[in-house]
């Protein structure tokens, strides 16, 4: 069995895009100034996986989950620590009492966020497509420093500073970030 692959970490966008998200995503940290540091991995779809990535860039990468309610007319991309339990009832309740909310479907997913499942992340807001999907980030993701997750790829993970994602990325989208 080969090990796990990460490269060394770069500070330029990939040479060819994988997707158009991908390519909004460096797209919007050239307009906006943001830099950042990514790492080529192979396919990131696991936690054991993530341990490989974080020893290199230096940071945990969050966990983003993807929910929706029982009619699939409500959307909510959650950032959390990868070590935090998912608790409906939790999280429902942090969001004032909405209604309950599962795991959305696939389709769903690659239709809003323009991603596969393993690739989930909050960049995504940047694609019009995003606009009715409701971003929510965990307090404790928020007040940290640095910000890792996928740039809308399962092989290629971006660390920025949280205060450039927060005060520079997402207000550069048609979002209002929750935190809770």
């Amino acid at each position: 069995m080969t090990a796990f692959q990460v490269s060394d970490i770069r500070t330029t966008p990939p040479a060819e895009f994988s997707t158009h998200l991908q390519e909004k995503v460096y797209a919007s940290f050239a307009a906006l100034g943001i830099p950042f540091w990514r790492v080529d991995t192979d396919p990131g779809l696991t936690m054991e996986d993530c341990q490989h990535i974080d020893a290199k860039i230096g940071v945990r990468i969050v966990k983003t989950v993807f929910l929706c309610n029982r009619q699939q007319t409500a959307f909510w991309l959650y950032v959390t620590t990868d070590d935090k339990p998912f608790v409906t009832r939790e999280f429902c309740a942090a969001l004032g009492g909405i209604p309950r909310v599962s795991f959305a479907p696939a389709e769903k997913l690659r239709e809003l966020t323009g991603v596969e499942v393993g690739a989930t992340t909050i960049l995504s807001a940047v694609l019009p497509a995003c606009a009715p999907v409701h971003l929510v980030m965990d307090k404790a993701v928020a007040e940290s420093e640095w910000f890792a997750c996928t740039d809308g790829t399962p092989t290629c993970f971006v660390k920025l500073r949280t205060a450039d994602l927060l005060g520079k990325y997402i207000p550069g989208t048609s979002h209002q970030l929750t935190i809770i």
